[in-house]
């Protein structure tokens, strides 16, 4: 099931169309690896810098309040017992990695997963190039909106060059990454997915 997607200028106007295969296209299975990729990438995110101090962090109580016997209070060896104010953490939080681990080929299967779902909607436009004669956040601005990408777009490329990284830099709505870079979430989370000729080249043949 190959789909033709129409192939646009910066003016916005179609100027041709591209073939996209249909080993290239994949709506069977991947729906898990979606799921797993997304949570693995959110997890990911994760500080993991919480940390609470226990009985023996916990600064002062070097010497027994009190002592043992004749009080008629129940024993203690600290002021900074868990069960005292000021007092430790019973199995507080501390650092650790939120960090999952998913197979490659999981998480190609989610990418290819991901990018069909998106073509079939037809939520991805192919730009015939992003030629930038210089790094002005407006002139960038004019191209998406001719593509009417006013609202969160990723726009993929092969490779980075100054103009476009300096000219979308101050597009809060815009994300300028390479084929070799983008992931699943990012493919699902944006409004619209623009590839450049070459850059929707390159993508594909993360799938070969």
């Amino acid at each position: 099931m190959s789909k033709t997607l129409n192939v646009y200028d910066t003016a916005g106007s179609v100027i041709g169309d591209y073939v996209l295969e249909d080993k290239f296209i994949e709506l069977e299975k991947g729906y898990q690896a979606v799921h797993d990729t997304v949570i693995a990438y959110q997890a990911g995110l994760r500080a993991g810098t919480a940390c609470t101090k226990t009985k023996a962090e916990v600064r002062g109580g070097g010497i027994k309040p009190f002592r043992q016997k004749g009080t008629g209070r129940a024993r203690t060896g600290s002021i900074r017992n868990p069960i005292w104010t000021g007092g430790g953490t019973i199995f507080g939080p501390k650092p650790r990695s939120f960090a999952k681990k998913i197979n490659k080929k999981v998480r190609t299967l989610a990418v290819k997963r991901a990018f069909s779902e998106r073509v079939n909607e037809e939520s991805v436009l192919v730009l015939n190039e992003l030629n930038l004669t210089d790094c002005k956040t407006k002139n960038a601005k004019v191209i998406f909106d001719n593509l009417k990408a006013d609202r969160k777009a990723l726009m993929i490329v092969d490779e980075y060059d100054e103009n476009s990284l300096r000219a979308t830099g101050n597009l809060p709505e815009v994300l300028l990454i390479k084929a070799s870079s983008v992931n699943t979430y990012q493919l699902l989370d944006a409004h619209k997915v623009i590839f450049t000729k070459d850059g929707l080249e390159a993508f594909v043949q993360r799938f070969v």
